[in-house]
């Protein structure tokens, strides 16, 4: 018998032994997606605050179903999926949207991407009292759809024009009607407003659906952009689109209000000043005043503006100025009945949240200290309480806290330390929290507004056993000061069955731009498993957030302006000094992979850096950044002809001679944000001084470079050269 419970040990040992031996493989990554976290989806917040909808299977239909938010108990079928069908055809419901009173549903299907936030679709809008579907246009796909406030209209844009269709009597009420493609369009920003301020829908419905506004962009003058697309035809098929590089013509800007009862446009004054930004229009709590903030070209002054809808009048009411530049954000709130409006600003060094009555004097600051505010969540009118994200407890975590409206009683809401976000219900009654940390997948939790737990969703337990079978490194964070002495964030992940006593190479990740971290005390899907997969087969892997990144407040963020590039490769530099000191480092083979700016970066520490670094690889790169779009570039380094110096120091193109190591150039060929001639410029650089490189095209692959087997293609690749090269 003894000898028997000795086998059985002996045999759940070889188990546990067997189980922790398991490998990962780029396909279980990008092909199988073996590790990707379980989330919280189809989570549809109703009006009131207290139920929401959700999807539930029903044969080969998906019903939407009503639950309590609270217990989560199934209340009613709001739409049987069987019941949406426009005669014999049944609507796939794959996203919908409710009416502000949540009588009717606007179902989009059938989308077709055109840039990052665009898309064509067909929309259908169905009625919840009578069971009945109808198109909501036949004239061809359309874009941003969207209820008005009073539910019994939807805008929306068609060929560049503006759009609204009366659901009660079947009109469509046609706008516009100079949108012209490459030319003009209505209610829809150009490309560079999308890439760069986050925002492609440029129409908003006033309070009670009266009033339209929308911006109308003159393109005619902006340069085009011309790349092949490889479709197996005789001829490659052209796509041209207008992208505004560094120094060149932008769209000029008008502003427009749509009175829908007098069909009447009325034209806003905005400035003789053409040469400027419209980042954004939102209607004040007034039906009849719409705010647009109007930034200046070299993006360091901001105004808000209050505009008359009847008369196209408008006047500053508030105005930001900085000697570097600065960020638009969406945290800009309206009181109910003209009390005035929140909004944040960094004029303090630090993000914070102030209140400024209806005439643009500031009560008051919100929020107080050294740390930024990252998000905004919301604002509860009853108990005059705000919600907001920061970087209170340290620049790698993000914290929920409330704060009253006078800045009294702030409360942590989340506890546990990594990062937490928070999305609100309709009436900040309740938030579904996500957690994580950087060695643990997300959490999915509800709560009260107060913070209290009310139920776990999601707590990905399969992922949290799945990792049981793997050996992987713990994600360790760490500091340390750079030559000038100013402190930096990093973390590391050691090879598998680490050794103290061996010296190991190190392949170091960052991105580094403007604005942005990826040292964040936060779980990283794919990039985790990537790294640890890197740790199996070796391979320590590091990340450094050099100057010029997030949550340190703006001196920190801006002090890269007008001279992108140089301070951060220093401090690529620094920390490759730093990990070669490290007594289990073999700094003779330290490499640096990067994506995007992280490309640019690393074509930057291959060339200027070469003393430091064995092998770099640089995925999507900026090459010069005479080649990008302007409102991004000129952010941070003005025109090209007014500073000269802050293009061409920081170039790799200009650096290639000093080249010792091994690189390998990745690019997408149909990028429309990093155009695919940054990768072709360097390339050509690099012949020119006889440079040996590896250089790897991913034929009509946009910046992303994804699709099918194209991510785990594009790993193996990145593998085959570290395993080669590093």
């Amino acid at each position: 018998m003894k000898s028997f419970f000795i086998f059985i040990i002996a045999c759940s040992c070889l188990y546990v032994s067997s189980q922790a031996q398991k490998t990962i493989t780029i396909e279980d990554i990008w092909t199988n997606y073996a590790f990707r976290p379980a989330t919280v989806s189809g989570f549809n917040a109703m009006k009131d605050g207290l139920h929401y909808t959700d999807f539930e299977e029903d044969g080969s239909f998906k019903n939407i179903v009503k639950y309590e938010l609270k217990s989560g108990k199934k209340i009613t079928v709001l739409v049987k999926g069987a019941d949406v069908k426009v005669g014999d055809k049944y609507i796939d419901i794959t996203s919908y949207s409710f009416s502000p009173d949540e009588t009717k549903l606007l179902f989009s299907t059938e989308p077709e991407n055109i840039y990052r936030r665009s898309s064509l679709e067909k929309n259908y809008v169905y009625d919840i009292k009578t069971s009945k579907t109808i198109e909501l246009s036949d004239k061809g796909k359309q874009m941003f759809a969207t209820f008005s406030p009073t539910g019994n209209k939807i805008a929306f844009v068609r060929d560049n024009n503006l759009f609204v269709k009366d659901l009660n009597n079947g009109m469509e009420v046609q706008v516009t009607t100079d949108g012209k493609k490459n030319e003009i369009k209505n209610g829809w920003a150009d490309w560079v407003y999308e890439e760069e301020f986050s925002k492609a829908n440029y129409f908003e419905w006033n309070a009670n659906g009266t009033k339209l506004a929308f911006v109308r962009f003159d393109e005619s003058k902006v340069k085009e952009y011309t790349f092949d697309a490889y479709n197996n035809h005789l001829y490659p098929d052209k796509i041209t689109f207008k992208y505004p590089k560094a120094g060149e013509d932008n769209s000029i800007l008008s502003v427009h209000i749509y009175d829908l009862e007098k069909a009447k446009t009325t034209m806003l004054d905005i400035g003789k000043e053409t040469d400027i930004y419209i980042p954004r229009i939102q209607w004040t709590a007034d039906a009849n005043l719409l705010s647009l903030q109007r930034l200046n070209r070299l993006q360091n002054k901001l105004e808000l503006l209050y505009a008359n809808a009847d008369d196209g009048s408008t006047n500053v009411i508030l105005t930001e100025e900085s000697k570097t530049y600065i960020d638009i954000t969406d945290n800009l709130l309206f009181l109910a009945g003209n009390k005035g409006f929140i909004w944040s600003s960094e004029k303090d060094n630090y993000n914070h949240l102030y209140y400024y009555d209806n005439t643009g004097k500031m009560i008051n600051q919100i929020t107080k200290g050294f740390w930024d505010v990252i998000d905004f969540n919301g604002y509860d009118e009853k108990t005059k309480t705000l919600f907001y994200t920061s970087t209170e407890r340290g620049q790698v975590n993000r914290d929920i806290y409330s704060v009253k409206l006078d800045g009294s009683s702030k409360k942590r809401l989340s506890s546990a330390e990594g990062t937490t976000s928070a999305d609100f219900s309709k009436g900040l009654k309740y938030y579904v929290s996500v957690y994580s940390n950087a060695n643990t997948p997300p959490v999915y939790e509800l709560h009260s507004a107060d913070g209290k737990l009310i139920k776990v969703l999601e707590d990905n337990l399969a992922l949290k056993n799945k990792m049981k079978d793997y050996t992987l490194s713990t994600k360790e964070f760490f500091v340390f000061k750079n030559t000038e002495g100013v402190e930096l964030n990093g973390w590391m992940m050691k090879p598998k069955n680490f050794d103290p006593s061996k010296k190991y190479p190190v392949y170091m990740f960052a991105y580094n731009g403007p604005g942005s971290n990826e040292c964040n005390n936060a779980w990283e899907n794919f990039d985790y498993w990537w790294h640890s997969l890197l740790n199996q087969e070796g391979y320590m892997v590091a990340c450094i957030d050099g100057r010029g990144t997030y949550g340190r407040g703006r001196e920190f963020k801006n002090c890269t302006y007008l001279q992108l590039g140089k301070l951060e490769t220093l401090d690529q530099i620094d920390a490759a000094k730093y990990l070669g000191s490290l007594s289990y480092v073999d700094k003779n083979r330290i490499g640096f992979q990067g994506w995007s700016f992280g490309g640019y970066m690393a074509s930057l520490l291959i060339t200027k850096g070469a003393d430091y670094f064995k092998s770099a690889i640089a995925i999507a790169p900026v090459t010069n950044w005479k080649f990008y779009d302007n409102i991004y570039t000129e952010r941070f380094l003005r025109k090209p002809q007014d500073n000269k110096s802050g293009y061409e120091d920081n170039s790799p193109v200009n650096f290639v001679k000093q080249m010792k190591g091994n690189f390998l150039l990745i690019h997408g060929s149909g990028d429309d944000n990093v155009h695919f001639q940054n990768s072709m410029e360097l390339a050509n650089a690099l012949i020119k001084c006889n440079k040996s490189f590896d250089f790897m095209a991913y034929p009509n692959k946009n910046h992303g470079i994804y699709g099918g087997f194209t991510r785990a293609h594009l790993y193996n690749k990145v593998l085959k050269f570290v395993k080669e090269n590093l």
